[in-house]
């Protein structure tokens, strides 16, 4: 089972709403879900809370050391509670996914996402589960950094914010370790695409 969920972002309230944000508001959310709240911990770096789930203890947390230093919170926090890497979950932006899809992998490449970069180095594997939401790619490396850290459109951010809320309907599977139902629910769970308008006929 997952036992320790963690989002990925920047801290203070010019990052807040940015699209390098995506995994502090899928914890925001899941707080929500689990009716429990988060506080500062300056042993682990991080807003931490702590919920039991049928008996079993789980962990949120939000790394406030800024993206490039995320993984001394989340090795800080596993280290300390024995959790195994297979056990972590951790939700960042990914700009090869559009805006309104998720996909659940374990392992791999960071892909050049600085968070996930370092916390590979201190967990000293990639053998953790990633939630990757969709923020959309500007088209140009270039703007790859002023992409993230802006704002998404409106109708991005609302379809981010569904893409949340569906891979929270996957909570119970986290829990109780069913990651393959929990894959196929994260992978299946789509927007609908809006179909195309069909032309009107003339008038008689």
């Amino acid at each position: 089972m997952i036992k320790l969920f963690v989002g990925l972002g920047n801290p203070g309230p010019e990052y807040e709403f940015t699209r390098h944000n995506a995994g502090f508001w899928w914890i925001d959310a899941l707080a929500r879900e689990l009716k429990t709240k988060l506080v500062m911990d300056k042993m682990f770096h991080g807003l931490v809370a702590r919920t039991l789930v049928n008996a079993q203890a789980v962990w949120l947390l939000k790394p406030q050391t800024f993206m490039n230093l995320s993984g001394k919170s989340v090795a800080a926090l596993a280290h300390f509670f024995k959790i195994e890497p297979q056990q972590i979950l951790v939700a960042h932006d990914d700009l090869d996914i559009v805006p309104g899809e998720a996909k659940l992998k374990l392992g791999g490449s960071h892909a050049g996402h600085n968070g996930l970069r370092d916390i590979h180095a201190q967990l000293g594997t990639d053998d953790y589960w990633r939630l990757r939401l969709g923020v959309g790619h500007p088209g140009v490396k270039s703007e790859v950094i002023n992409w993230v850290l802006k704002k998404p459109t409106l109708d991005h951010r609302l379809a981010i914010d569904q893409s949340i809320e569906r891979a929270l309907q996957a909570l119970p599977h986290f829990l109780a370790g069913n990651m393959d139902k929990a894959t196929m629910m994260v992978h299946t769970s789509k927007p609908p695409r809006p179909k195309p308008a069909r032309p009107e006929c003339p008038a008689p």
